[in-house]
């Protein structure tokens, strides 16, 4: 019979001078085909679907279409610059507002996460705040050639450069620059922690550009609107990490 073994079969002839309770330990069990059947990975209850990204989808996750509608208010204003020089008045505040907007927009990016950690059009905005300040330095350059343009000379940009509305907007833009070219992997990669320490200078700016905008503009409503949700937030961030710092502490 095939399921005999060996073991077995000396078990039944203990004449071959080993005993069949000796033995006993060491028999196998009989031959079964199974053991030889090929083993398959066992089949899941429920196996999750591939997620498809469709056309629509890569569009609206392709960072090309997210600059381009960074880009979107400056083409009304050059195609308005190029046909007419003399619009670079009437184009320095819509400039230097947009610039502000992207500004308070990728600040508020981070408390307003700590408030929804789960809201997928933060994360959203959370990839592309990068984008965000580099379209605000954009803009603030935008703002600086048109006033340039519309002062027309040196010297009248330096009898007005003591204004606290103007030096202040000076020295924003002046903040705006070294964050604006660091705003990049490759300077992350290279400046290490120091990256996190530069980018922080936007808080100052942020001060500097609500400074401008009041005295500028002559109107404090108009800038408290912006910037007032961002002094909300950022103040409620504050509030939340000392207060960790003090329950962690205790």
């Amino acid at each position: 019979m095939i399921g005999k073994t060996r073991w077995a079969w000396q078990r039944a002839h203990p004449a071959d001078g080993v005993s069949a309770k000796a033995l006993a330990p060491f028999s196998l069990p009989e031959f079964n085909l199974e053991w030889f059947a090929p083993r398959t990975k066992p089949e899941l209850a429920w196996e999750p679907e591939p997620t498809r990204i469709t056309p629509v989808r890569r569009l609206f996750s392709s960072p090309y279409l997210f600059w381009a509608l960074l880009a979107l208010p400056a083409v009304p204003m050059l195609i308005s610059l190029t046909s007419d020089p003399g619009a670079a008045e009437n184009l320095l505040h819509p400039s230097g507002e947009f610039s502000a907007r992207f500004m308070i927009i990728a600040m508020m990016i981070t408390p307003l996460r700590m408030i929804f950690p789960k809201a997928g059009w933060l994360n959203f905005l959370m990839r592309r705040r990068r984008a965000l300040g580099v379209a605000a330095f954009l803009y603030a350059a935008l703002h600086l050639v048109l006033y340039v343009l519309d002062e027309g000379a040196l010297a009248p940009m330096l009898a007005e450069f003591t204004e606290l509305g103007i030096w202040t907007g000076w020295l924003a833009f002046a903040i705006f620059v070294p964050l604006g070219l660091t705003s990049n992997a490759a300077s992350q990669r290279w400046l290490l922690a120091g990256w996190k320490t530069l980018q922080r200078f936007v808080y100052p700016a942020a001060v500097l550009t609500l400074v401008h905008w009041i005295f500028v503009n002559n109107n404090l409503g108009q800038a408290l609107v912006n910037f007032l949700p961002l002094a909300g937030l950022e103040a409620w961030r504050i509030w939340k990490i000392n207060t960790g710092r003090q329950t962690a502490a205790a």
